[in-house]
């Protein structure tokens, strides 16, 4: 207790600008970690050998280091040197981080699709993630993605994707639902920078070919594609979220332009943005209430190929598997989890959710939100089993139980929170 009044009372100071003699940093010292190395955590920290010592500046790095996937937890010391010379260190808890991923659902309607994966998020001890998965919807699919934020700089990075992708798409004409086989194949490239502690932008190209066969009888001669595209994407980030293991608290925006060239006629060109506002308060000590909001438009193209789609692992738990497709979408997920138990590494927590979405119809107008064939309203019940020592493992299941219009309800399982 003495020494966290001593250490409050001194960066306090600090602070307010009231010591007599300006206090500068001697070193930076790091402890605790195995696998993350200690010149990448000096490397992206702000406290510097001979900077001032400042608390906020402090306050920064531990919010940012507890952003990496490797980092559990981390706290830090102050401790006198010499003359007004003093020594930071930061205290760290370490993940373990080669994780398996997994995602399941299935539906009321005997639907069922996996995605399998294996990644590692700490990369030669430098935060890099490199991995991929293998998913079966139907068709087998696959992902390899590399991911080094830091690369060339503690602000500049570089991301490479690539994907083999192939699903059984619903596609949604005036007089019919037929089925496709959609392959999709692309590579990706994306340069990532940081202005500051807040803002960091994504910005690249995708090169990727679309494909759609007709899947049984074509008795209405319905088209099938080959299409080559290029995608220019943008994202903006703003990120005020703070995180105390399983607890989250705070603000995020995150916001996604995209905008497809093409080559066909009923794959028509188009513009794709939307956003997603996330906010996270604590409710006691064993409470999180998190929330999700979604808000999206694409250019109002009359097509049966809308880019936005109504999905049971993507915004309503227990709805189905890409049951409908919109041009505009608004979506929004609100939970509580409450830890249950807490024992060491373990955590389990409940969770109490609603989903409530609603889509835009391809061509149509602005009055589609509001219908009732186009709002989906799904509550439930879920749990979370939590390993507090390995990164992202979240076990969860949740059920999902429709209360809209024509509404399914089903089981949605897979690794990590849903949102």
């Amino acid at each position: 207790m003495i020494k966290k009044l001593f250490l409050f009372v001194l960066l306090w100071c600090v602070a307010l600008n009231t010591c007599a003699q300006e206090l500068l940093v001697r070193d930076l010292k790091v402890q605790g970690n195995k696998r993350l190395k200690t010149s990448f955590v000096k490397h992206i920290s702000s406290i510097k050998p001979g900077v001032a010592l400042d608390s906020a500046v402090i306050k920064n790095d531990i919010i940012r280091l507890k952003r990496l996937p490797v980092v559990s937890h981390v706290y830090f010391q102050v401790f006198l040197a010499e003359d007004n010379h003093y020594n930071v260190f930061y205290n760290i808890e370490e993940n373990f981080t080669l994780i398996p991923s997994a995602n399941i659902y299935t539906t009321s309607d005997n639907e069922f699709a996996y995605r399998l994966g294996l990644y590692e998020f700490n990369l030669l001890g430098q935060a890099m993630t490199f991995g991929g998965f293998y998913q079966n919807d139907i068709y087998e699919s696959y992902a390899i993605n590399f991911r080094a934020p830091f690369l060339f700089s503690n602000k500049m990075g570089f991301a490479i994707n690539l994907q083999d992708l192939t699903t059984q798409e619903p596609v949604f004409f005036e007089d019919e639902t037929a089925n496709y086989k959609y392959n999709n194949k692309s590579i990706e490239a994306l340069g990532l920078y940081q202005f500051n502690f807040t803002n960091r932008l994504e910005f690249g190209l995708n090169y990727f070919v679309e494909d759609y066969r007709f899947k049984g009888d074509n008795i209405n001669d319905r088209p099938e594609l080959n299409v080559n595209k290029w995608l220019f994407k943008g994202i903006y980030e703003y990120n005020k979220l703070d995180y105390c293991y399983q607890y989250i608290s705070g603000f995020k925006s995150q916001f996604n332009f995209q905008y497809v060239t093409s080559t066909n006629d009923i794959l028509t060109e188009f513009f794709i943005g939307w956003n997603d506002f996330f906010w996270f308060k604590r409710l006691g000590e064993k409470g999180n209430w998190a929330n999700r909001l979604r808000m999206g438009l694409a250019t109002n193209n009359d097509t049966p190929f809308a880019p936005f789609s109504v999905d049971n692992n993507l915004n309503v738990r227990g709805v189905g598997n890409t049951i409908d497709r919109g041009t505009g979408v608004i979506v929004l997920n609100t939970e509580y989890r409450q830890t249950l138990i807490e024992k060491g590494w373990f955590v389990l927590q409940g969770n109490a959710f609603v989903d409530a979405g609603t889509w835009r119809n391809p061509g149509s107008n602005v009055s589609d939100f509001a219908s009732s064939e186009n709002v989906k309203v799904y509550p439930g019940l879920g749990f979370r089993f939590i390993h507090k020592k390995i990164y992202n493992a979240i076990f969860r299941i949740d059920y999902g139980y429709g209360v809209s219009k024509n509404a399914t309800n089903g089981l949605v399982f897979g690794i990590g929170q849903y949102f």
